[in-house]
């Protein structure tokens, strides 16, 4: 049976409708307000071989922050939701990304002891201090940093009770540098949540996540 979920979530600040599909073929169908943040979840989907749709409103015209913390909560809800007991799942894993001159590393464990750690190295802080930038309403805007990246991931391991650690090598290019580390997430997850007919039960010695 394919491990599916689905989750809402409104607020004040935004309005989110969210499924995912554990075992799909890697489909996206994803409109947020932030185009780039669309674009990251859908490689996110795509490489972890999950299908996603996300319908995602937010006060964007305050902050991007509400939005993209917001969909990383409902997210991280839809993946615990779909694991269910987390039964037979290899439960850790992790994936070396590169993206041109951007390389990165995302390790995890399905645990239930959320943790959520962001290394930079001497080659990627310059990288890291940046900032993309989009036309919006004939208005440029600053839409995406590693602030939001990292406001998005937290929010995610909380609510998906994933220890997750990322590490961005090296990278000239934001854009290749972030989507490098969303790359290497959905590889990750999908190793993560594959199971194993050798697993019974749940892969831990005290018998329970």
């Amino acid at each position: 049976m394919a491990r599916k979920a689905k989750v809402t979530r409104k607020t004040k600040e935004t309005d989110i409708q969210l499924e995912i599909n554990l075992d799909g073929s890697g489909k996206a169908d994803i409109k947020t307000p932030i185009p780039f943040f669309d674009h990251m979840l859908s490689n996110f989907a795509k490489h972890g071989l999950f299908d996603l749709k996300i319908r995602a409103n937010g006060d964007v015209e305050v902050d991007f922050h509400h939005t993209i913390e917001d969909v990383g909560i409902v997210l991280g809800e839809a993946v615990k939701k779909a694991l269910g007991n987390n039964s037979g799942i290899k439960r850790c894993a992790s994936f070396d990304f590169p993206m041109m001159d951007a390389l990165s590393t995302v390790v995890l464990d399905i645990s239930n002891r959320p943790y959520f750690k962001f290394n930079t190295t001497k080659d990627s802080f310059a990288v890291s201090k940046k900032m993309i930038s989009a036309m919006i309403d004939g208005h440029m805007v600053d839409t995406f940093d590693m602030g939001l990246l990292q406001e998005f991931m937290k929010a995610f391991s909380n609510t998906a009770g994933l220890d997750l650690h990322v590490t961005l090598h090296y990278g000239m290019d934001i854009h290749h540098s972030i989507e490098s580390i969303f790359k290497s997430l959905g590889r990750a997850l999908s190793a993560a949540v594959a199971k194993d007919p050798r697993i019974k039960g749940v892969l831990s010695t005290k018998g329970k996540l």
